[in-house]
């Protein structure tokens, strides 16, 4: 039981991580085989792990268990701070990257890019919910 919800919620995390290259390429961003390696974007896997983690405790432990009760406070609680304050951090890294980029065009400055992609917008999060589901159903 426990290590199916385990292996359950790990294989949801890398199903989303496998999907966002080819979720960009759909996208019209391009492909890129790296997006594997990187927060943000679609589907949302802190959704879908914290999504399949919480379904199993519901199949095995029951809804009216403590252990269902954290689950779910500590999954919502991710799944805000994935939109709120991470999605903030990237937007915060949009900006300073043009500053950046203005600052390289008349200063001749060097600085290294930051990642914009940190944070999930909530259509990235009912991507992960769903897929979070969806992986549920195959493995409880």
């Amino acid at each position: 039981m426990v290590h199916t919800i385990g292996i359950a919620a790990l294989v949801s995390g890398m199903v989303a991580q496998v999907l966002k290259p080819f979720v960009d390429l759909i996208q019209k961003r391009g492909f890129n085989i790296f997006r594997m390696l990187d927060t943000g974007g679609m589907p949302s896997s802190h959704t879908a792990v914290v999504t399949t983690l919480t379904v199993g405790v519901a199949v095995y432990q029951g809804v009216s268990s403590p252990l269902f009760g954290i689950s779910l406070i500590i999954s919502l609680y991710f799944i805000f701070e994935a939109t709120g304050l991470r999605q903030e951090v990237g937007n915060q890294a949009r900006v300073l990257n043009e500053i950046i980029e203005k600052a390289r065009e008349t200063h001749h400055f060097n600085a290294e890019e930051l990642q914009e992609l940190i944070g999930h917008t909530w259509a990235e999060v009912m991507g992960g919910f769903t897929l979070g589901l969806l992986l549920s159903l195959l493995f409880y």
